[in-house]
């Protein structure tokens, strides 16, 4: 079997540790993630047991001239996705041009068109997304689809790492590893950069839905990783347009919040009525320009699968540059030449 390029020494650190070793190594890890907490749960499953994050004892490599080509790729896609996003929330002219069909996005359920006109702060939309890539060749790398909503996952990205580093510290030894440890630091920057007033130093929370999330091990991991504070619903209130912190001192302004409660449960006034994971109050709040919301709302619609076959065509509209990371093959069904295949 041919080697990739690069892979030579790990190739004979797998011949030269034996397999019961890394079966051992496997299984210490496994069983620390148990101990820890590190599991999410799958909803829709008759039983919704808890299952620990996947963890491969043989890391998969990515050269450095490989992680160049993908992290260009994947900048011009948010940056793209961005541009996108405060297109159809503004001036529309994707659609006035017709590049994409305008009922795709205006008729989308995704598409809130009550933020037509609202501007988010600083004009970011998606400030973190997740990309999801397949390889299928030693140089094909294709993006499987786009996550701007609620993106999920980098704790575990974080700990495997954390795994890694204890179990297997020889490899560390004869790779150069580019360091995932400043992640938090990187994000909690983000979160303040956005802050809609200048001044002191933005007050920033997370805002979970609470313990029962399948993803509440990464909400607390982050929080407590960025030293900013995790909150649920109760803890928040909206007076005047201004969203408050209830602590045992006081209220306290808050200017940025990292939701990861998806649109229709965020606001009971705006959008789900019986929602009890949400602030009363806090969409008014955000289009009054008193607090960020990272996501923004109305994400959703770039993670629209339909929106997802037309990212080359949006890539191309807002950098005038070709796609660097091309869609996996898709076929449109309003499209008379796509029924063909």
């Amino acid at each position: 079997m041919e080697r990739r390029p690069g892979l030579t020494d790990l190739a004979s650190w797998i011949a030269e540790t034996p397999p019961a070793e890394l079966d051992r190594r496997q299984k210490a890890a496994e069983a620390a993630f148990h101990q820890l907490g590190i599991t999410f749960a799958v909803y829709g499953e008759e039983e919704a047991a808890e299952r620990i994050i996947p963890f491969d004892i043989v890391p998969r490599i990515f050269t450095s001239s490989e992680w160049t080509s993908l992290s260009e790729g994947l900048v011009q896609r948010v940056e793209a996705i961005n541009a996108f996003l405060a297109d159809i929330y503004g001036a529309q002219r994707i659609l006035k041009e017709n590049i994409l069909p305008p009922e795709l996005v205006l008729g989308n359920s995704q598409f809130r068109g009550f933020l037509h006109g609202t501007s988010a702060p600083h004009g970011i939309y998606a400030h973190i997304c997740g990309i999801d890539l397949v390889r299928t060749g030693p140089n094909d790398f294709f993006v499987l689809e786009d996550n701007a909503r609620t993106p999920s996952g980098v704790s575990y990205m974080l700990e495997n790492r954390e795994a890694m580093l204890r179990l297997c510290p020889e490899l560390f030894q004869r790779f150069a590893v580019c360091p995932v440890d400043r992640y938090p630091d990187a994000l909690r920057e983000t979160l303040q950069s956005v802050a809609p007033h200048g001044g002191q130093t933005p007050v920033c929370v997370l805002l979970t839905p609470g313990h029962f999330n399948s993803a509440f091990y990464e909400h607390s991991f982050l929080a407590d990783s960025m030293g900013i504070e995790l909150v649920e619903a109760a803890d928040l209130e909206v007076d005047d347009d201004v969203v408050w912190m209830r602590t045992i001192e006081g209220r306290v302004r808050v200017d940025v919040i990292y939701r990861r409660i998806d649109d229709d449960y965020i606001d009971p006034i705006v959008f789900n009525p019986d929602s009890l994971l949400g602030v009363p109050g806090l969409i008014a709040a955000y289009m009054a320009g008193n607090v960020a919301l990272v996501n923004a709302p109305g994400t959703g619609i770039a993670d629209d699968k339909a929106i997802y076959s037309y990212m080359p065509e949006i890539v191309k509209f807002y950098s005038g540059a070709e796609a660097k990371l091309p869609n996996v093959e898709t076929y449109r069904c309003r499209e008379a030449g796509a029924l063909q295949y």
